[in-house]
């Protein structure tokens, strides 16, 4: 089973105020592990970066300028994302702001059945416990001292990890080489056969057995015609 663990930074909260993504990074999970392949898009947002989401995520006007434009970007993290199941920390945000960018190129969204929203897992599972992905990492023992700044593919990395521990954690007894799995399932260890067993009796048998009759057994079942 194929997943993408996905973020996204954007230029502010709400893409109808005409806030842009500003960097998508994704994470490949196979049957829940990663495989080490990843997407980081920088993006020229066509915008001004505001100030207060300069301090979250540090991505300057100037750094983004010579990025591609969204629509230049979009054919590359849609062959990503394929027809995967999506793995999002609140995923309402991160689908608004893609389906905003997606509708402007008049191309269809994502629907929002289609991702696992880990913070709707998190309260789940630890209700009225806090929910942000920094205070996920604390509860798990994931190290995110890297995280100075928010960034797309860093948190994505991150996530994979918490998503995992949040469905049930990482079982050391199972192989996590999803090639070595495959090449398992593809190829079978040779069937030992065995030679058939012997069931009919032998004439010492069957003498013993008339014996037993001729001794035993008035009028036998076994003699009437």
């Amino acid at each position: 089973m194929r997943e993408v663990v996905l973020d996204t930074e954007t230029t502010g909260l709400d893409p109808g105020l005409g806030h842009r993504v500003v960097e998508v990074g994704c994470v490949e999970l196979l049957n829940h592990v990663p495989t080490g392949r990843t997407l980081q898009v920088y993006i020229n947002p066509d915008r001004e970066m505001p100030v207060e989401a300069f301090e979250i995520h540090g991505l300057s006007d100037e750094f983004l300028a010579d990025k591609p434009h969204f629509h230049q970007a979009v054919d590359e993290i849609l062959e990503f994302l394929a027809e995967s199941r999506l793995v999002i920390h609140n995923a309402g945000f991160d689908l608004r702001f893609l389906n905003a960018e997606l509708a402007a190129l008049d191309l269809p969204g994502i629907p929002n059945a289609r991702a696992v929203d880990t913070v709707q897992l998190a309260r789940a599972k630890y209700p009225g416990a806090p929910a942000s992905l920094d205070a996920l990492c604390r509860r798990f023992a994931i190290d995110a001292s890297a995280r100075s700044k928010h960034g797309a593919l860093l948190d994505a990395e991150l996530l994979a990890e918490v998503y995992l521990e949040l469905i049930g954690g990482r079982q050391p007894d199972l192989t996590l080489d999803p090639s070595a799995a495959e090449a398992t399932a593809a190829a079978p260890p040779p069937r030992q056969v065995r030679p058939p067993r012997p069931h009919a009796p032998s004439a010492g048998e069957l003498a013993a057995h008339e014996a037993f009759l001729d001794a035993a057994v008035k009028e036998p079942i076994w003699r009437r015609s």
